[in-house]
């Protein structure tokens, strides 16, 4: 088996749409955009089959998943898609991979050891460190993951956490950060939009929670849906111009990719995207 370990170039700006919200049609949309990649979150399964679908619909954008949850698939059957998307689709496919969190499931123990031991079966399957990314939140896991993957997938932070990040994680490893964004400028609208997706469920899960702790905000920021100050942090908001700021401050601080993640989930991401890509000034 040919392992090539180069790794995947997701340029510096890319998209997450959860795998529920992902067509064939959306997929070319995005690539036509500009994007860089497309982040596939919703915990894809292991038969990676939603992946393979963005790849076959498009021709040069990357493909990531954001992530695959190791308590629900297979290590071995991940690995073996992960080689069947790789031959089909040569250095377009990131493997992102996570632990989740508690609340998700009865198996959630001894995390930190249940991730390594996934990466120990990703290694034995010559799934290479370079194709591989972690979703990491705090410290311990930024290190394992520029220890032992292209780097770290962090999910809900604000700019203030990727200058954190990047003095964890150190210069070289990889650092992809999602960021929301609502667009529109009636503030009371857009934060109408972004509150519900910020609250359920991450503000009543612990390692979020546990994470904005750590960047200084209270239980009070964090209870009743979550304060104004904090949605704004969290969810990029106004005119595209203003919201693509938000996007570039991350990049500002240190982060290599940042996949904006447009609300609301039901709806069809392109029209917003459109307009970011041209405030991004992404070629076409």
């Amino acid at each position: 088996m040919s392992i090539d370990a180069t790794p995947v170039r997701l340029g510096r700006v890319g998209v997450w749409v959860g795998q529920w919200g992902m067509t064939a049609e959306r997929a070319a949309g995005i690539e036509r955009l500009g994007y860089g990649a497309i982040w596939i979150g919703g915990s894809p399964e292991a038969d990676l089959s939603v992946p393979q679908t963005v790849l076959d619909a498009t021709e040069r954008i990357s493909v990531a998943t954001g992530i695959v949850n190791i308590w629900s698939a297979d290590a071995a059957t991940v690995a073996d898609s992960y080689h069947r998307l790789e031959a089909g689709h040569p250095g377009r496919f990131l493997l992102g991979v996570g632990a989740g969190h508690p609340e998700a499931t009865a198996e959630y123990t001894k995390p930190y050891e249940a991730l390594v031991n996934y990466l120990d079966v990703l290694d034995e399957r010559k799934v290479p460190t370079e194709r591989r990314a972690l979703a990491a939140l705090g410290p311990k896991v930024l290190r394992l993951a520029a220890d032992r993957a292209a780097g770290a997938h962090p999910y809900l932070v604000p700019p203030a956490y990727t200058a954190t990040a990047r003095d964890t994680l150190g210069n070289a490893p990889l650092l992809a950060v999602e960021h929301k964004v609502a667009l529109g400028t009636d503030h009371a609208a857009t934060l109408a939009v972004g509150r519900p997706a910020v609250d359920q469920p991450y503000l009543h899960l612990s390692n979020y929670r546990a994470n904005l702790r750590r960047l200084g905000y209270t239980d009070a920021d964090l209870d009743n849906g979550g304060t104004d100050a904090l949605i704004d942090a969290l969810v990029a908001q106004g005119d595209a111009a203003t919201a693509a700021g938000k996007v570039t401050a991350h990049l500002d601080n240190g982060a290599d990719h940042v996949c904006v993640h447009v609300l609301p989930d039901a709806g069809d991401p392109l029209p917003a995207l459109a307009e970011l890509a041209g405030a991004l000034g992404l070629s076409r």
